[in-house]
């Protein structure tokens, strides 16, 4: 079995088709991923931009992260889910689109650099804090989130049009 049938498959299921043939479901699933996506980069670069060391109202980076991880957790899974939905309508025509691909690797990147953060500077964000600006580990994924976050966002507006 190769991937061209399984992207069939999944093309071929009642859901894809509803979806596909269906005049509002795709854009209904669209203008929810793009509100989730809204949600997962606000939240993100709220964050970010505290990282780089851009004061807020609330010094205290844990505080920011603690706050606001849970909604950029539901948002993320909310855009996972339309998208995932989106991706199984026209399930072949997106798995041989190299924007979609460069998409998936960018979030991938993301997803690394966050755990980088979590696994390293974020373990000693008790001695900084409430210091700016913070350390350069921090800054440096802080910019890192933020340049691969428009990415996912410009590639995934492209998508539509290759």
């Amino acid at each position: 079995m190769n991937i061209q049938t399984i992207m069939q498959a999944l093309q071929d299921t009642a859901l894809a088709t509803f979806i596909r043939e269906s005049g509002s479901a795709f854009p209904t699933l669209e203008s929810v991923h793009v509100i989730g996506i809204a949600l997962v980069f606000g939240t993100i670069a709220v964050v970010d931009l505290r990282l780089l060391g851009v004061a807020s109202h609330r010094k205290s980076a844990l505080r920011l992260i603690h706050e606001l991880l849970p909604f950029t957790w539901v948002a993320f899974l909310v855009c996972v889910i339309t998208g995932s939905l989106m991706f199984i309508s026209n399930a072949i025509t997106y798995s041989e689109n190299i924007l979609f691909w460069w998409k998936m690797g960018l979030l991938a990147l993301a997803g690394l650099n966050m755990a980088v953060f979590h696994l390293g500077v974020y373990r000693r964000i008790d001695e900084w804090d409430t210091t700016l600006p913070p350390p350069a580990q921090a800054r440096i994924a802080g910019l890192g989130s933020m340049v691969l976050w428009v990415g996912v966002i410009a590639l995934g507006r492209w998508i539509g049009f290759l």
